[in-house]
């Protein structure tokens, strides 16, 4: 989206993101020894290239020799014909062998593109399973990002796309990618804490004050109607449409709830996702954004779940986190997971990761940082790794029915918040047990003709 959306830490940090791929482009070219030529390339088409989407394209995709990046979408038009442009003009300063990328406002034109294999998806949130699905149809693989989606009949609809049209599917929540990450699943699920009884989750959760929306004229270049899609046509003005606009706002996400929280409640389900696999009770407490502004999600939330195998869930926003519940870490990271076993506990996040257990923190520390601490993860390899999956050098990295799990504990956060008494997830049955109207909080009404 545009950058009058993101905040000051986002944009400080994809810049500096932005300048390291940037500095590795040679090297990264220069590794691709083992390419035969362009048959051989997976062709790949980008729906949404606001800031995130740009970002992962030229970093995560276009300097792999391996991939041929020839069509874009986005509703504002400046930015489709900006990227296309930019990716255009890198292929021929850097010798590619390359088709003309074009730009589309109608991601169903792009996807009607026969010699298209694979798409990447950066949609907002209201938009990823209604746009995956539509991928699937088509027969293209698909890398999605992150959260799912908010209404769980899509999620399933989704899931058997994928599999009646043999389609490989790729969920963005890249910290599984991370070698320390990596590190602390090997270590807990060989038992090294002994037998995880419980964990704590916690994601950045307060934002800025929320704006009034006052309508506006659509702007020329902008397709505001299709930009809200499947969502309510609500009136137009420019706050609604940044990134934290969808972010903070119910007809488009539930909130950093999941837009955070599908990270580090991510890095739970991938390592003991036998725990977390069955039904469970959720109950908590949130608060809102003040009435009269343009975002009405949940900004701040403490929930607690217990699973009839007995395992317990604490998951919280990062105000509430900052209240105790880090005390056990020489970090205080805005986003982790704290694993707890029978001899110990090993807490992971993004730039750190530690353990109560001399000689497993050892372990853990032992990981290149930067001057600010923090561990240097090699983050741009996600684009690497889906043609990898695409190819079948390695199996789904981040499977669609994982990301239900994680998506699904988010959402029964967010409705027993909004109900204000416990629900209980039936996740065979696919809903909460003996209560309609939180499970009417699961199913979103898609506007027509923006149907699954």
């Amino acid at each position: 989206m545009d950058n009058k959306g993101i905040s000051r830490r986002d944009f400080v940090h994809r810049s500096v993101k932005g300048a390291i791929g940037a500095a590795v482009l040679p090297t990264v070219l220069g590794s691709c020894s083992s390419w035969k030529g362009a048959n051989d390339r997976i062709v790949v088409g980008h729906i949404g290239v606001g800031d995130r989407g740009t970002n992962e394209l030229m970093t995560y995709f276009l300097p792999l020799r391996e991939a041929m990046n020839i069509a874009v979408c986005d509703t504002f038009k400046v930015r489709r014909e900006n990227v296309a442009g930019r990716i255009n003009k890198f292929y021929r300063e850097n010798n590619f062998t390359n088709e003309q990328c074009k730009s589309y406002l109608d991601m169903d034109e792009l996807l009607a593109r026969k010699d298209i294999d694979a798409v990447h998806i950066m949609t907002p949130d209201h938009w990823h399973v209604l746009a995956a699905i539509k991928a699937a149809r088509a027969g293209k693989h698909i890398m999605l990002a992150k959260p799912l989606g908010l209404s769980y009949p899509q999620n399933l609809i989704l899931a058997k796309e994928l599999k009646d049209n043999d389609v490989k599917f790729h969920y963005g929540t890249q910290q599984r990618s991370f070698e320390h990450m990596q590190l602390g699943y090997d270590l807990i699920r060989s038992g090294a804490i002994g037998e995880i009884s419980h964990a704590d989750v916690w994601a950045p959760g307060p934002g800025g004050a929320s704006p009034v929306c006052n309508e506006a004229p659509v702007p020329a270049g902008f397709d505001f109607e299709r930009w809200s899609g499947p969502a309510p046509l609500r009136p137009y003005c420019p706050e609604r449409v940044t990134n934290i606009g969808s972010w903070y706002t119910y007809d488009y996400s539930i909130g950093f709830l999941a837009g955070w929280g599908a990270h580090p409640l991510d890095i739970l389900v991938w390592i003991i996702r036998d725990k977390v696999n069955g039904n469970y009770s959720c109950e908590g407490t949130g608060k809102y954004w003040p009435a009269g502004g343009l975002y009405d999600n949940i900004q701040t939330w403490d929930v607690d779940l217990k699973y009839q195998n007995g395992f317990e869930l604490h998951f919280v926003s990062s105000d509430v986190a900052g209240k105790g519940m880090l005390d056990h870490r020489t970090r205080k990271d805005g986003d982790g997971t704290t694993f707890y076993g029978t001899k110990g506990w090993i807490s992971l996040s993004r730039s750190s990761a530690e353990s109560n257990i001399p000689e497993i923190n050892q372990k853990l520390n032992n990981f290149p940082k930067n001057t600010n601490g923090s561990i240097n993860s090699e983050n741009n390899t996600m684009g690497r790794r889906f043609l990898s999956v695409i190819k079948g050098k390695e199996n789904e990295l981040s499977p669609l029915d994982e990301a239900i799990i994680s998506d699904t504990i988010s959402h029964m956060g967010d409705i027993a918040i909004r109900t204000g008494r416990k629900v209980t997830w039936d996740p065979k049955k696919g809903e909460v047990i003996g209560d309609p109207e939180a499970n009417k909080l699961y199913t979103r009404e898609m506007r027509p003709p923006y149907l699954a």
